[in-house]
């Protein structure tokens, strides 16, 4: 996928471009059979349409692939039709029949690593989640315990004790609401690491069901699908922005949310018309910092600060 001039070019435009240019030229130029062609420029055309036909068949969406295949392989099937147009038209049809087998041939083996690369992520998506499992399975068993018996000894240290002095008695308090928050904190990690999580099939529930009085305007570029693991990065960040809106912006009434995807770059946009704090207190969030290291992992980026009449926060994820 290339970016030109802020728009996108496919590998899928590219091949149907070039197919109808190849099939445009067979069609309006035919050659008499006894013309002579230029065979080295007619072998690097083929060449070229095949390899595109291959890389748009394991790369593109099933419709684009579709669209581009049939013009790619069409070209290729006639390209000899340049030589032959006045031939016998047994000629013409065994020399496109023949040279459709390269076009066929092309798209079995796009299919083929099309396949590979489905069965490569299904077993990477796999493994990552057997490995979110297992981690929460240690943190069911493990680390939840330990809080737990913290939380059950400083219980048992306010009871047996008897009266202690106010400073003793309010740090075991602490202690006991430290850990009960611990072990909230801990049943919810437990519950995110166990189950697959939302993407951005889920912001129109996430935006219906956001604070009463705010107006959550989402729009979605149609046809959008991203990887899984994209997608959910995206629903993190409308969720953490959207919790930020609540917090910080309370006479926020309109939030635009606005998911494109540009060059290969899904962007993620999160603006409010909500003014209010200060940009030290809506910037200085855990939760959006944290993010921000994950997005500069992955090649991604994340930047929030004043825009209008109140903040935004944008996110670039590779995609």
């Amino acid at each position: 996928m290339i970016s030109a001039a802020g728009r996108r070019v496919t590998v899928a435009g590219v091949a149907g471009v070039a197919g109808a240019l190849s099939l445009a030229v067979t069609l309006a130029h035919p050659l008499t059979g006894r013309a002579s062609v230029n065979a080295l420029a007619t072998v690097a055309e083929v060449a070229v349409l095949l390899v595109l036909l291959v890389v748009t068949v394991r790369r593109s969406p099933a419709r684009q692939a579709a669209v581009a295949a049939a013009l790619s392989g069409s070209a290729v099937a006639l390209v000899l039709l340049r030589a032959v147009w006045q031939g016998p038209p047994q000629l013409a049809f065994g020399a496109c029949a023949a040279w459709a087998l390269g076009s066929v041939a092309a798209t079995g083996a796009g299919l083929y690593l099309r396949r590979l690369d489905d069965n490569r992520r299904r077993a990477v998506e796999e493994a990552t989640r057997a490995q979110r499992l297992g981690l929460a399975r240690d943190l069911h068993d493990f680390v939840a315990h330990d809080v737990n018996g913290m939380l059950v000894q400083a219980q048992a240290a306010q009871v047996v004790a008897g009266e202690l002095p106010e400073p003793v008695a309010d740090a075991l308090r602490r202690i006991e609401e430290a850990g009960q928050r611990a072990l909230a904190s801990l049943d919810r990690t437990v519950h995110a690491l166990g189950e697959r999580g939302p993407g951005i099939e889920g912001l129109a529930r996430l935006a219906g069901a956001f604070s009463p009085g705010v107006r959550v305007d989402l729009a979605v570029e149609p046809g959008l699908a991203p990887r899984h693991e994209v997608s959910s990065l995206a629903y993190r960040v409308v969720t953490e922005a959207l919790t930020n809106v609540r917090r910080h912006a309370p006479r926020a009434t309109i939030v635009a949310v606005e998911i494109r995807e540009r060059g290969g770059v899904l962007r993620v946009r999160v603006a409010d018309d909500g003014g209010g704090s200060s940009p030290s207190t809506r910037a200085g969030g855990f939760g959006l910092a944290g993010l921000g290291d994950l997005l500069e992992a992955r090649g991604g980026s994340l930047a929030a600060g004043p825009h209008g009449p109140g903040w935004q926060v944008v996110a670039e994820i590779p995609a």
